[in-house]
């Protein structure tokens, strides 16, 4: 039985589509007097010989991607990424949120990568599939010694956060930011701190991550916000709020996209909304199917992130009338190119001539 665990969006595991066994606990009524058993975070070494994830997806600006971790203890309900954990053996479930892979060499194999003679400079995104500012980043510091390789090679990156440890590296996305090398993107889905609490469970406040906007803003990195994802009948509604606390605390732009909801990540969303939100649970899941052709998600590309129909459209029009009315319809940012070095693999000590 799927019952709420303290700190955690997902309430069980799902069953992992590449495996033939899965184990669930017998479905026996809870007594009155019992509580849930904290679920400890885990986490392991991810052994990985590349980094270096390469898109062709026409829905993504861009065709690399870095990830320091694999899993993130975010735990958003909603993720995209959840299903990634069953390659790794894992589920999408409690298990993507509580075993996380860590990629302690990093930053030494996107140093190897920057220095071969194939690589061409370009934007490269930080990250493409979960967060690089998760808790536990702030004892390992892996993302932080990424961007020192970046700013070593000047190659252009991309971040996308919810969390406000980005403050942390400051003082290197100064340094990039001078170089138009930058550019950070602060993810929300609601301004509502108790909304936020069961369906984002260890992300930062909304308040908190508009303090970090203000804070990249007033520093001169070019920043901006993703209203992502976008829940028809439960955030919908919030996206000219957001739009104008982005716009006041300095966002340089803005972004949208719709829920999409996929494979495993169906009943773990329809289990959490209907644990946590019972009196709207109805209303969401018929708005998410009546966005995606009664599908409670889409794979079609051009498609999956912008939904159909009236809500779709309706949608998409409050998000451009408001962002029109708060300036945030600038061009693209464009990123430095010609600024790039390339280290031979026999000048090691060049690596830290920038500091």
């Amino acid at each position: 039985m799927p019952i709420k665990q303290k700190g955690r969006a997902a309430g069980f595991n799902t069953p992992n589509r590449f495996e033939k066994l899965h184990i669930e606990k017998l479905d026996i009524e809870p007594d009155e007097h019992d509580e849930p058993v904290p679920v400890p975070t885990q986490y392991f070494r991810d052994a990985s010989k590349t980094i270096l994830a390469k898109n062709d997806s026409p829905d993504i600006p861009y065709t690399y991607s870095i990830n320091p971790y694999r899993g993130c203890e975010h735990g958003c309900i909603y993720c995209y990424a959840r299903p990634s954990h069953e390659y790794l053996g894992f589920s999408a479930g409690l298990d993507f949120e509580t075993k996380i892979l860590v990629k302690h060499d990093a930053p030494e194999l996107l140093d190897a990568e920057l220095r071969k003679k194939s690589w061409e400079p370009q934007l490269v995104a930080l990250s493409g599939n979960t967060d690089p500012y998760q808790p536990v980043e702030r004892k390992l510091g892996i993302t932080r010694r990424i961007l020192e390789v970046f700013l070593k090679h000047r190659n252009p990156v991309g971040i996308i956060t919810k969390n406000s440890l980005a403050s942390r590296d400051l003082d290197i996305l100064k340094e990039l930011a001078l170089m138009n090398l930058v550019s950070v993107t602060i993810s929300f889905t609601s301004m509502n701190p108790e909304l936020i609490r069961v369906m984002e469970p260890r992300t930062a406040a909304p308040a908190k991550r508009l303090e970090l906007l203000e804070l990249l803003a007033s520093n001169g990195i070019h920043a901006g916000v993703m209203i992502a994802p976008v829940i028809p009948g439960l955030t919908d509604e919030e996206i000219p709020a957001l739009l104008r606390e982005a716009s006041e605390h300095g966002a340089k732009f803005a972004g949208w996209s719709l829920v999409r909801l996929t494979g495993p990540v169906q009943p773990l969303f329809i289990d959490w909304v209907e644990r946590e939100l019972p009196e709207r649970a109805s209303k969401v899941v018929n708005r998410i199917k009546e966005i995606h052709g009664g599908k409670l998600g889409e794979t079609k590309f051009g498609l999956r992130m912008s939904g159909e129909g009236k809500i779709a459209e309706a949608i998409k029009k409050l998000f451009k009338v408001n962002s029109q009315k708060y300036g945030l319809t600038g061009r693209r940012f464009e990123y430095s190119l010609d600024q790039f070095r390339r280290i031979p693999d026999d000048e090691p000590g060049k690596q830290m001539e920038m500091f």
